[in-house]
């Protein structure tokens, strides 16, 4: 069991941020047992059926993790092998978001090894390769023929940033990146390609046409792409109309977010359904004390929060508002430590579940 955060507090008294968290980090054991006295276990294993008979698959945005793969955590002790764990995963969720894809390309053999490990209408969501987002990537961690190709003055950078690299060489990552991902594509479990931007992509012409290019270069392999913001000017008052318009235009989902407020990197709550094909949601728990201070912590620890119900509960009108403007509605946890994701999500399907059957009495 993971150790229950300290109240910590200043010379004077007051809380600090961690403090001010700390009830949202109890611990796994405290996260079990929420799901167990209220009978949850099988709460998400299905898609939802929203208003105007449109879907909504609830799941996390991982699966691997290693405070979620750990003894007694998610998994049943038979499931420990990645074949065993993602089939059991897909037992329990209909959807699933995968991270591995920003840190490394994706190959052919694991998509078709993810296909054959989950029944035909699991779905994953995809995260785009770094360097398709403006973001940069270890240098080491990219395939050994597109490495050979660089010009000895950038394969010996630790980091390169896709403006670093040749024209064709950067076409062949874009390449590389769909043609690893047509096994998911071809099965018609692929759901979408996330571009999940960074904070420093503001709004600019420039920068909406970096998505228009982003969805250009990945059409041709039929793949839908969906958009993630961090920079909190897409949504000010003066822009957020314009922004709005902008993925409406171009059928691009808005990927809807809960995170924490008050950071430049803070993304305000937005409900759009801005594709009739899509919706998005994603929560990112809203833990202030690492959202943008992560010096020296695993990644796992910037989303180390247990929502509590009245927390999921401000979301349920939303989520279904969003799903009455697409055909399919994607809602995944990315408070992904240990099994705070898995329970917030089964918590969150059994909300929706009966706002939905109370909907249908009526």
């Amino acid at each position: 069991m993971a150790p229950r955060a300290r109240a910590a507090a200043t010379p004077d008294g007051h809380r600090t941020a961690d403090d001010l968290d700390a009830p949202h980090d109890p611990g796994p054991d405290v996260a079990r047992s929420r799901l167990e006295r209220a009978a949850l276990d099988d709460a998400a294993t299905e898609p939802l059926e929203g208003p105007t008979r449109h879907r909504i698959r609830v799941g996390t945005a991982s699966w691997t993790d290693p405070t979620m793969t750990a003894a007694g955590v998610f998994y049943p002790a038979s499931a420990d092998t990645a074949e065993e764990r993602l089939g059991y995963y897909a037992s329990r969720f209909p959807v699933v978001e995968v991270d591995a894809t920003y840190y490394a390309l994706p190959s052919r053999r694991l998509s078709e090894l993810w296909v054959e490990r989950t029944p035909p209408d699991f779905v994953f969501d995809i995260k785009a390769h770094a360097l398709l987002t403006g973001q940069p990537t270890e240098t080491k961690r990219l395939p050994k023929a597109i490495r050979e190709a660089l010009p000895p003055t950038l394969a010996d950078k630790p980091r390169l940033y896709a403006k670093d690299f040749p024209g064709e060489l950067l076409a062949e990552v874009w390449h590389q990146f769909a043609d690893g991902l047509a096994p998911l594509a071809e099965s018609g479990q692929l759901g979408a390609v996330f571009l999940q931007y960074p904070k420093w992509f503001f709004t600019s012409s420039e920068n909406r046409d970096a998505i228009r290019e982003a969805k250009a270069a990945l059409d041709p392999y039929g793949l839908t792409v969906a958009v993630e913001f961090r920079n909190a000017t897409w949504f000010n008052e003066k822009n957020v109309e314009r922004t709005l318009r902008f993925l409406t235009d171009e059928g691009i989902p808005l990927v809807m977010v809960d995170g924490p407020q008050g950071f430049k990197s803070s993304v305000p709550p937005i409900v759009a359904a801005t594709s009739p094909s899509l919706a998005v949601v994603r929560f990112h728990g809203r833990r202030t004390a690492t959202w943008e201070d992560m010096k020296g912590r695993a990644t796992v620890e910037r989303f180390r929060y247990l929502y509590d119900s009245e927390e999921l509960e401000e979301w349920i009108p939303r989520v279904l508002e969003a799903s009455g403007g697409a055909e399919d509605t994607h809602v995944l946890m990315n408070n992904c430590y240990a099994n705070y994701g898995s329970t917030n999500a089964r918590e969150l399907a059994a909300m929706l579940a009966n706002e939905l059957a109370s909907a249908a009495n009526t």
